[in-house]
């Protein structure tokens, strides 16, 4: 609702030529008014026969943008590529070790390792599956974010980029038979830097040291200890049956589809405080 003052007799009795000397001109009703050209800030438009300078010629400006930032995001690329690669050699390893030692005590058992493509691998492990998955672009985030205000992270601009690698667990099932209402859930994230350094986002089931991302340079050692950790969350992470009122219908589509309405879900994971962030990008974390 818009502001009313007053009106005097005095004011009320201002002549017309006082009132015309006394209103705005348009540029000033512009820059009261906050509106002009997009670019400038939202003030007032040059008056007409003043234009101002043009700025100097910005060559110089993108060959500095890309020779800094450019050059960074593109290491932190090559950096994350090759965390992912020995993150899939230690995962193969592991699962070629792990069937070992369960095919004398179970044959039944399987353990296997999936190649998807240059940015996907999975491990199946009795009923559950786990999908690790590398994103293509480079990142950052808010500055109370993570490691975002840390001394380490301060101390030099191009280690506020990420690259970054995700680890999902899903019922082995859910795949199997593309049930594609079914839930998945994020294990931990890897966040790898220019140093080649990584911070670890993840469930508190994984039971790994909270370390400064300064103190973390990647090893297969542990990125291996990463694995070993995602499956025994997932194994630890049981399925519950639904309750009875939730199943007792089940519509065409369902059926069709292949969507048993009596699977069950997983529990789900616990993620500490400090580690529930608002929305980014769409993401809840």
């Amino acid at each position: 609702m818009a502001d009313t003052q007053p009106t005097s007799a005095a004011s009320a009795a201002t002549s017309p030529a006082h009132t015309a000397h006394s209103s705005p001109t348009p540029s000033a009703a512009a820059a009261s008014s906050g509106s002009g050209a997009p670019n400038t800030k939202n003030t007032a438009t040059n008056a007409p026969g003043t234009p101002g300078a043009n700025p100097t010629d910005r060559l110089d400006l993108i060959f500095e943008g890309l020779k800094q930032k450019s050059s960074a995001k593109q290491a932190i690329y090559r950096n994350t590529l090759a965390t992912f690669d020995t993150l899939r050699t230690v995962s193969q390893e592991l699962v070629v070790e792990l069937s070992r030692r369960i095919t004398p005590v179970d044959s039944t058992v399987i353990i296997e390792y999936r190649p998807v493509n240059e940015m996907e691998f999975h491990i199946r492990f009795s009923g559950d599956l786990l999908v690790f998955v590398m994103h293509s672009n480079i990142v950052t985030f808010p500055d109370d974010y993570g490691p975002m205000d840390t001394k380490y992270v301060e101390e030099d601009f191009r280690r506020r980029f990420f690259g970054h690698i995700m680890a999902y667990n899903f019922m082995a099932d859910s795949i199997k038979y593309q049930r594609l209402n079914d839930p998945g859930y994020l294990v931990g994230r890897l966040l790898i830097n220019i140093d080649n350094h990584y911070f670890l986002e993840g469930v508190q089931q994984l039971e790994l040291p909270d370390n400064d991302m300064s103190d973390n340079a990647v090893t297969p050692d542990g990125l291996k200890l990463f694995v070993e950790s995602a499956m025994v969350a997932a194994v630890n992470n049981d399925l519950i049956a639904p309750p009875l009122n939730d199943i007792q219908k089940i519509s065409v589509k369902q059926k069709l589809e292949n969507q048993q309405v009596s699977r069950g879900s997983k529990v789900g994971f616990s993620f500490s405080n400090e580690q529930r962030h608002p929305s980014i990008d769409g993401l809840i974390y």
